[in-house]
């Protein structure tokens, strides 16, 4: 064997060890959370007897279906509005020149970069001075006051939640070649339709990319969301944390297999929604140049 040949092979085996290692790290505590889900001790981590009475419990937990429902409705709203937002910023940014361009990207990276206890501190005392002047216009006592809520972290979540996915569009618009659109725009069409019928079909696993990142964001947030939330709108990030601090409960485990389960199922949906639009956009592709020949 040669020595090119032998380097070769142990590089190989090198990446192929550290890969799986990398893995087992990464899901093998999952592996052990989802058994345990189907534990039947309450407490501690010998295996007792199999059961699905922890999911059964998940529903009857009238706390635990309020923050999970006080997420999905922040997060659900959150994902749409911040995903159009970011392709709206996305395109504006890339497609073109203004003299504060560069000062509007380096905002926009600041949710990025700052630690998320510096935007949640930042936001805590802006909701205080604005819900403080509104209650103050509306005449408010400390009994009717407008306090801090579901509006608050559906507010705080949009606004960190573009930022990330800003970033995905704009990563999927600058592999698309300009000279498409203009190319649509010379031959007669609008703006409009050339961003419904050129760029949106183009950039589409960008914005799929940028709605999941948002959605996985505001699910598991919990440090920005802990200084904007108020009286009635625990999140499950919250509620899990909160009973954890006192012990494990078998309830928890079952309730995060759920959630990796469900992740799971939109990461696969994505996937198959985005390998259909590209084998679509390729037989589409073929059948306009067999028109094109046969013209």
């Amino acid at each position: 064997m040669s020595t090119a040949r032998s380097r070769r092979l142990i590089a190989g085996l090198s990446l192929g060890t550290s890969s799986m290692l990398t893995l087992a790290v990464l899901y093998i505590p999952v592996v052990v959370l989802v058994i345990f889900s189907f534990n039947s001790a309450r407490t501690g981590s010998m295996w007792e007897s199999f059961t699905v009475d922890w999911y059964k419990e998940i529903t009857r937990d009238r706390q635990l279906m309020r923050a999970i429902s006080n997420s999905l409705w922040v997060a659900l709203i959150a994902t749409p509005v911040s995903t159009v937002l970011a392709t709206m910023l996305a395109i504006g940014l890339e497609g073109s020149r203004f003299r504060a361009k560069r000062t509007t990207e380096q905002v926009l990276n600041l949710p990025i970069i700052s630690p998320e206890i510096i935007t949640g501190v930042s936001l805590l005392a802006a909701f205080s001075l604005v819900l403080r002047v509104v209650n103050d216009v509306l005449g408010r006592g400390n009994a009717d006051a407008i306090r801090f809520g579901r509006p608050t972290i559906l507010l705080a979540h949009i606004a960190f939640d573009t930022a990330f996915a800003t970033l995905i569009v704009r990563a999927s618009l600058r592999n698309l070649d300009p000279a498409i659109s203009e190319a649509s725009l010379d031959l007669g069409a609008t703006r409009w339709q050339t961003f419904w019928k050129v760029t949106l079909p183009a950039i589409r696993p960008g914005v799929l990319g940028g709605a999941l990142m948002a959605f996985t964001l505001s699910i598991d947030n919990f440090v920005i969301t802990f200084f904007v939330s108020g009286p009635g709108s625990t999140t499950l990030p919250i509620e899990i944390y909160a009973r954890l601090r006192r012990t494990i409960s078998p309830t928890i485990n079952a309730v995060a297999t759920l959630i990796f389960a469900a992740s799971v199922l939109v990461l696969g949906g994505a996937l198959m929604a985005q390998a259909v639009g590209s084998r679509l956009a390729v037989r589409s592709d073929g059948a306009a140049r067999k028109r094109g020949k046969s013209l």
